[in-house]
């Protein structure tokens, strides 16, 4: 039965309730109720309606399938299903189903078409309803296409592609990705913040990650603009509209995401109207000229998410915003390289119809030790370019991707790639394991045993003759070369490695962790007392002609590196306590080769840093104990802290350390790092050239000290450690002065710094006084080795240089060492040559203080 209210229902919940309540009755007339099962299709799209439907009771969805998939919508209690289908007599647009039991109301089509006749007011009432439907249709579309005018300059459809890479920045970048894309979609506050900000260096694809942000919001279906900050007007028009005259983008967008790309380039005026739209989301529009400024009550609140991309810091922006986001640089994230490398290859091998090209593991360690200055757009273009060289190859070689060689690859070549043989030679067991343990270990004991037991001048003792006429000259000449490779095969740190496994197997223990703030800080300074204590003894006890306290010297560094290395991990005394290991690491700081790792190969690939902690065997890398001295590859910055033992070489397993071949002495102004006890113990070294020449220097001064009394000897010993220290003090007060005496001058830099300059003349003045040995008495090693053992030394051979030759070959190794220190001086001031002249003046007086001293008296 239907209810007699009926009419009423009709009029108060459904679309027919504008029609006359007469013709309400004639339809509460025709009306039969249906009970329909969940799950069953009503109405089928695209088929001729059977009849009007009135939802009762239950629940209806409907669905259309177009070309964009499936569109659901869900109908409540009133709906009229069909009504303007039987009126314009179409077939049905969606197919209706319902999801529930459903009570309808059901006329049949013909009953519907007879009452539509019967009764006009049905046509007229719902003709002048689809008049009204088409006008604002039509309204609509106007503002549509207006509106997509408006925008289409500045739209963004889509994003080129997601965040690529497995890095812990790749991982973090997705999840704040993930954060901005649901901040600013809560409209219900209007103190809500909703703005973003995209930090970072150009070429990032920072825009991209903004549209990343837009298509992953709620906000998806709204339109998305850009718009270059360098293109708006001071007055912000383009954005805000003005008063009563154009509309602006942001009223045009409504409920879209507006980016303003780079907006360190905003104009000064409209950087405060900028940071308020991204604080409030307020704005005011432009008002005409001649017009009083508008109020806050003129305010308009615009209901879109802002996005801001700056490239620089802009403190008036950061604090505005809601949620800021750091995109790192492509040099930080080097383990991101290979699979953006990937990407690239892919996508545009793809574009070009090509197959997939490998790159060689070559070449992606070359572009992991380039730091990519243009980031992403950089790599892409060398990944084009690489691909239109290797003309469509399979394989992407090293020699086809033409990134720049960076500040610490310039003026390098590796002479492991250049020498393979060297590079196996280094990685084997004979480097220096066998070496040390095999030979320098029993030779050391044999040549202090020699020392104490042979006779004790040098022209009667082969191991005195080694020590300072051989070992002397050698090392002192080969630092230019090979830098701290005598500390590989040192005998003071092969007995202090024997002590420590000794120790550990008879007292099994763990060793002490190294004190380095304290080693740092006042290691250098114990070397350079102990350094100085050295140079006092090896004078007044005439050390270079006895051979048993030559001995003792030699036993007493070696009980510092037996007794450090029983107490703490790995060389702690080659590191910071060693007198000779503080000279050679000085001195190595000069030499043309460096043991360095490529940083981007180590960042993007290593992730146990074998290299430096050790451990077991992992692809070509073997098994090792690590660093002896704790220095990792990548991080050396000069050659100070590495003894060439190779231990990391055969570690790493990615092939990434190098031994370059470099111009002597480039870390000095690159990227040395001064310390002020190092400029110690180089004066202490400069004053101890003087020290070995102190009766050649008495002579010259006219001095009557009885060098055979001990204080007078010991007094003069000091002075000639102190004077000579005090020239290059004198000298850079000096350049200090200059300054202050002319405005034309620079002020000069640190003195710690500066005292670097005159490294080459310490090491050669060095070196001049020990080729006097070398020339003059290495030759006799034959005669020697047969006195020792107290046999006759007439009719051997003996290599001696005359004296001329020695001479010539110490004034031209003084002259080139002047020359060095100048050209080094100057790389390190980075200033005029007449401003630090007092340093030069310095040099060559020193020069010729020790040309006399040395050469003079031969």
């Amino acid at each position: 039965m239907i209810s007699p209210d009926i009419g009423l229902w009709l009029q108060e919940r459904t679309a027919l309730g504008i029609l006359p309540a007469k013709v309400l009755e004639a339809i509460a007339q025709e009306i039969s109720e249906q009970i329909v099962p969940a799950n069953q299709h009503l109405v089928v799209e695209n088929t001729i309606p059977d009849g009007l439907y009135i939802l009762i009771e239950g629940q209806l969805e409907s669905d259309r399938h177009c070309q964009t998939g499936a569109t659901w919508i869900g109908l409540l209690p009133g709906a009229t299903i069909n009504l303007r289908e039987l009126l314009l007599n179409e077939p049905a647009p969606r197919t209706i189903a319902t999801l529930s039991e459903c009570k309808l109301w059901f006329i049949p089509a013909a009953r519907f078409r007879s009452l539509v006749v019967q009764y006009t007011e049905i046509t007229q009432a719902f003709s002048q309803q689809l008049a009204q439907e088409v006008a604002q249709l039509s309204s609509r579309l106007s503002y549509d296409r207006e509106r997509q005018a408006a925008l289409l300059p500045y739209l963004v459809t889509k994003a080129n592609r997601g965040v690529v890479g497995k890095s812990r920045y790749a991982v973090r970048l997705r999840q704040q990705i993930l954060e901005a894309s649901r901040v600013g979609d809560s409209l219900c506050d209007s103190t809500y913040r909703r703005s973003v900000l995209i930090f970072g260096e150009p070429g990032l694809e920072k825009d991209n990650l903004a549209a990343l942000i837009h298509f992953g919001s709620d906000r998806r279906r709204q339109p998305m603009i850009k718009v270059n900050c360098n293109v708006l007007s001071t007055s912000g028009a383009e954005l805000f509209g003005r008063v009563g005259g154009k509309v602006g983008l942001l009223e045009w967008l409504g409920d879209g995401t507006l980016l303003l790309n780079n907006v360190q380039d905003l104009h000064p005026e409209l950087m405060p109207k900028i940071a308020r739209l991204l604080a409030s989301n307020t704005y005011t529009p432009v008002e005409k000229e001649g017009e009083e400024g508008r109020g806050p009550e003129d305010e308009i609140t615009s209901q879109a998410k802002i996005m801001a991309i700056a490239e620089r810091n802009l403190p008036a922006i950061e604090t505005q915003v809601g949620y800021a986001i750091k995109v790192p640089p492509l040099r930080v994230r080097k383990a991101d390289i290979k699979d953006q490398l990937e990407y690239y290859v892919n996508l545009l091998c793809r574009k070009k119809g090509l197959g997939k090209n490998r790159v060689t593991p070559e070449a992606l360690r070359r572009l992991q030790s380039y730091d990519f200055p243009g980031n992403l757009r950089e790599l892409e273009s060398l990944v084009e370019r690489a691909l239109v060289q290797s003309n469509c190859a399979s394989e992407l070689t090293e020699e086809i991707f033409w990134a720049p060689e960076t500040k610490k690859k310039l003026f390098r070549v590796n002479l492991l790639n250049a020498y393979p043989w060297l590079r196996r030679f280094l990685r084997s067991p004979w480097w220096p394991d066998r070496i040390n343990y095999g030979f320098t270990l029993w030779f050391f004991a044999v040549v202090v045993a020699v020392l104490f037991v042979a006779p004790q001048n040098r022209a009667e003792n082969l191991a005195l003759n080694m020590f300072w006429a051989w070992w002397w000259p050698l090392i002192l000449l080969g630092f230019p070369f090979v830098g701290r490779l005598w500390c590989a095969v040192c005998p003071f740190m092969i007995y202090g490695e024997v002590t420590q496994k000794l120790s550990l197997w008879l007292f099994p223990r763990q060793l002490k962790k190294w004190p380095r703030e304290a080693a740092e800080k006042w290691g250098g300074w114990f070397l350079w007392g102990l350094f100085t204590l050295i140079f006092l003894w090896e004078e007044l006890w005439n050390l270079e002609n006895t051979a048993d306290l030559s001995a003792c010297l030699l036993l007493l560094i070696t009980a510092g590196a037996m007794i450090c290395s029983a107490i703490f991990e790995r060389r702690f005394w080659c590191r910071y306590l060693c007198p000779i290991g503080g000279m050679n690491g000085l001195f190595a700081k000069l030499s043309m080769t460096e043991l360095r790792a490529q940083q981007g190969t180590c960042s993007a690939e290593c992730t146990t840093y074998q290299c430096y902690k050790g451990g077991p065997k992992k692809g070509e890398g073997l098994e090792t104990g690590g660093c002896p001295l704790y220095s990792h590859p990548a991080q050396l910055e000069d050659n100070r802290d590495c003894v060439l033992c190779m231990t990391c070489l055969k570690a790493c397993p990615h092939r990434s350390v190098e031994l370059n071949l470099r111009p002597p002495g480039i870390e000095l102004w690159t990227t040395h790092v001064p310390r002020a006890y190092e400029v110690a113990l180089l004066l202490l070294l400069l004053g101890g050239v003087f020290l070995h020449r102190l009766p050649q220097l008495q002579s010259l001064l006219g001095l009557n000290f009885d060098l055979e009394r001990f204080f007078p000897h010991l007094g003069l010993s000091l002075l000639a450690l102190i004077v000579p220290a005090s020239i290059p003090l004198l000298a850079y007060g000096g350049i200090w002065l200059l300054p202050k005496l002319s405005d034309k001058y620079a002020r000069p830099r640190p003195f710690v710094e500066l005292a670097y300059g005159y490294l080459p003349l310490v090491l050669g003045a060095n070196l001049a006084h020990y080729l006097n040995l070398g020339l003059g008495e290495a030759g006799q090693i034959l005669p020697v080795t047969w006195a020792t053992f107290g046999l006759k030394m007439e009719g051997l051979p003996v290599w001696v240089a005359p004296t001329a030759v020695i001479s010539f070959l110490q004034g031209s190794t003084l002259i080139i060492s002047v020359l060095l220190s100048i050209f080094i001086t100057q790389k390190i001031a980075r200033q005029p040559v007449r401003s630090h002249w007092p340093q030069h003046l310095g040099v060559v007086l020193l020069a010729a203080s020790l040309w006399t001293v040395i050469i003079s008296n031969n």
